[in-house]
């Protein structure tokens, strides 16, 4: 049997696929302990998932008061595009049997995080987290994103006219198919387009001040979800 040798360059090259496909790239263990934990809803319970990245994380950690005695269940993973959200949209959304998923996402995608992506395929992977939701007899509330004139770790992007023509899309979207939209961006933009500075540290994460102007406006929109199932 003759001894085969690979070129040096070619086994990199598999060692490399193979470790990028052994990783988890959409960090679906990242809630696997707390799912596995998270009681069944108990009987008239409205469990509300909050699906998102660092602003939906960051929103327990900057205001754990406002999730404390609710049903609500925080499942934000900072730095998270929509391609990785839809992938652990099943273990952390629908096996959690809520009533209503709220999401938030886009704006990494925008930031091109994970890659390349147009506006159209951010609305297609949010169109299809909202289908995998209704199939499954979860409310839907489609968030703005927020907005932001620059992102501090990728500069020079320009992302908010990208944000607000998204934010138009995602809109019309849930118009036509009777799903919820949250509009954030409305009462935290500035003359820039950008996150009003009283609101944010950095320009894209909301501070506790940003979070109190949110708070309200997500749980009228709650209510509305819930009085279309």
């Amino acid at each position: 049997m003759r001894n085969l040798k690979i070129p040096f360059t070619l086994f990199l090259s598999l060692f490399f696929v193979g470790f990028t496909f052994a990783q988890d790239w959409a960090n679906t263990s990242r809630f696997k302990d707390e799912n596995a934990k998270l009681a069944p809803t108990s009987s008239g319970e409205k469990r509300i998932v909050f699906m998102g990245n660092s602003i939906t994380e960051g929103w327990i950690n900057t205001d754990p008061d406002f999730f404390a005695g609710k049903s609500y269940v925080n499942r934000g993973i900072s730095g998270q595009t929509t391609p990785q959200m839809l992938v652990r949209f099943r273990p952390d959304v629908i096996n959690l049997k809520p009533a209503v998923v709220v999401i938030l996402a886009g704006t990494n995608d925008i930031a091109g995080n994970t890659g390349p992506s147009t506006l159209e395929m951010i609305l297609d992977n949010l169109i299809s987290m909202a289908e995998l939701a209704k199939a499954n007899k979860i409310g839907v509330v489609l968030s703005s994103v927020l907005p932001a004139f620059d992102y501090p770790w990728k500069p020079g992007l320009e992302p908010a006219p990208k944000i607000f023509k998204l934010n138009e899309m995602i809109k019309n979207y849930a118009e036509k198919n009777n799903i919820v939209y949250l509009d954030y961006f409305s009462s935290t933009v500035d003359e820039r387009k950008g996150l009003k500075k009283e609101y944010s540290a950095d320009g894209v994460h909301p501070n506790l001040a940003g979070y109190k102007i949110m708070e309200p406006l997500v749980e009228a929109a709650i209510k509305n979800a819930l009085g279309k199932k």
